[in-house]
């Protein structure tokens, strides 16, 4: 009897992996057209989400890290051109994202990214 536990167990095994769903990637990581033009990357990184700078004069610099899933997420971003950082949040839309950032929570602008 013990010939045919193991394969029912492995079988049993297989069959449970597939009923359960594939994690989809979190709609917010790809490549972002910023509202001034430039690339931006989002990446998941030390268990948030990391943008960084693919293109112009600050290019490889990291300019946020949020926290979240599915279409909402908040965290810090930071305008490289004034090297100041805000308080934001980012609204995911298909291939648009609104991204708000705000200083003392009052003093807020958005602006809208599009996906590549």
């Amino acid at each position: 009897m013990t010939h045919f536990v193991k394969p029912l167990v492995v079988a049993a095994g297989l069959i449970a992996a597939a009923l359960v769903p594939a994690s989809a990637a979190e709609p917010v990581v790809g490549n972002w057209r910023t509202a001034s033009g430039e690339m931006a990357t989002i990446a998941p990184c030390g268990g948030a989400f990391c943008i960084s700078l693919t293109t112009g004069k600050f290019k490889g610099r990291q300019i946020g890290r949020m926290n979240g899933s599915g279409a909402s997420y908040k965290g810090e971003i930071t305008d490289p051109e004034a090297d100041r950082t805000y308080s934001g949040s980012a609204e995911v839309s298909g291939a648009s994202m609104k991204l708000t950032g705000c200083a003392l929570k009052i003093f807020c602008k958005s602006q809208t990214w599009t996906k590549r």
